[in-house]
């Protein structure tokens, strides 16, 4: 377990810059995830911290010391690749107990630790089988296994679970989380993933164009986006975002429907799909939004509706069974002291 520090991190392929004065800190224990869309820098900032590559400017520091001269074996690190990098000629227990072998740990002690870390993770039943026997979740558990026999300061996990399917991934997601819990370790989490940036975070850095966009807790990136990029990308649906005019009582949508949210020139109205609350049919009282229902989408629990509304496409989330239909107009109380205003021009909130 460790603080984990990037102090002006910046890296460059010639004329190209890749990550962008990165600088935030963890603290001990902490479970940070770096997500954003591919080719945003997040793979590149997690192998600068294993010591995979070089970084141009700024320093990593961990519990307060700068590790960029270390090499990786030095590090004190450990890390859970993608593609699970199980050596495919030895069985469960040799692939766990790789790296406690290279440091010369006598057997018996080395198999201790390996029976140890299976019994965390539920495979002591497959310390036998090699790797081509296992099932994708499996190959995954014995990856982390690995990682922690060497009881390192940090954990660093690249896209572990996109080779899985959707139900192991949220299974798998739902393991590490639990893990983390348990033993209390320091990781860094890459994904493009935002549920799983949500559900499995205490600190969420949001990338783009090698830059964090916001670095926060999953609440402050949810409910209080710094941006537009972070609003549309976090969150499933993502927020709407309704163009308007504000001024000190309101603003006014382009269809001339009006919030009580006050504001200052061209804006960008942000509201969260589960915002928004139908009206039983012919009630529209003071502050209720009018909109046309153009499309109901079940999931389950939940039905999304998309609205006409301010001259915008709007996306809600409603419970179940809610009573609404196709084509009709209808009243919709909207939370708007949750409500996000952004300049319309450079998509910063305000």
């Amino acid at each position: 377990m460790a603080t984990l520090e990037f102090s002006h991190v910046g890296k460059s392929f010639g004329s190209v810059d890749v990550l962008k004065d990165i600088d935030f800190s963890i603290g001990d224990g902490e479970f940070l995830v770096l997500v954003g869309p591919s080719g945003c820098g997040k793979s590149t900032l997690l192998g600068i911290i294993a010591g995979l590559g070089s970084l141009t400017t700024g320093s990593v520091l961990i519990d307060g010391q700068p590790i960029n001269h270390l090499e990786p074996k030095e590090r004190d690190i450990a890390m859970v690749f993608q593609s699970y990098a199980l050596y495919p000629s030895m069985t469960v227990a040799d692939n766990i107990a790789f790296s406690l072998r290279m440091q010369g740990m006598p057997k018996a002690a080395r198999m201790e630790k390996v029976r140890d870390v299976a019994e965390l993770l539920q495979i002591s039943h497959l310390l036998d089988r090699k790797p081509q026997a296992l099932s994708g979740g499996q190959r995954q558990r014995v990856a982390m296994g690995r990682a922690l026999v060497r009881n390192p300061k940090v954990f660093l996990f690249d896209e572990p679970l996109s080779n899985l399917d959707a139900k192991l991934r949220v299974d798998m997601r739902t393991e590490i989380k639990k893990l983390h819990a348990r033993l209390g370790t320091t990781i860094v989490y890459v994904t493009h993933d935002q549920v799983e940036a949500m559900t499995m975070a205490t600190r969420i850095a949001v990338m783009k164009d090698g830059i964090v966009q916001q670095f926060g807790t999953p609440d402050e990136i949810y409910q209080r986006p710094a941006n537009t990029f972070v609003a549309t990308f976090m969150g499933s649906p993502s927020m709407n975002l309704l163009p308007g005019v504000a001024d000190d009582g309101g603003v006014t949508l382009a269809d001339g429907q009006r919030l009580p949210i006050p504001g200052r020139g061209d804006v960008l109205v942000g509201l969260r799909p589960e915002w928004f609350t139908p009206l039983p049919r012919g009630d529209q009282p003071e502050g209720a939004m009018l909109a046309t229902v153009e499309v109901i989408e079940p999931t389950g629990p939940d039905i999304y509706v998309g609205l006409r509304l301010g001259g915008a496409e709007v996306m809600t989330r409603l419970p179940a069974g809610t009573d609404i239909r196709t084509g009709e107009l209808r009243a919709f109380a909207v939370n708007a002291d949750k409500a996000v205003l952004f300049d319309a021009e450079t998509g910063v909130a305000l």
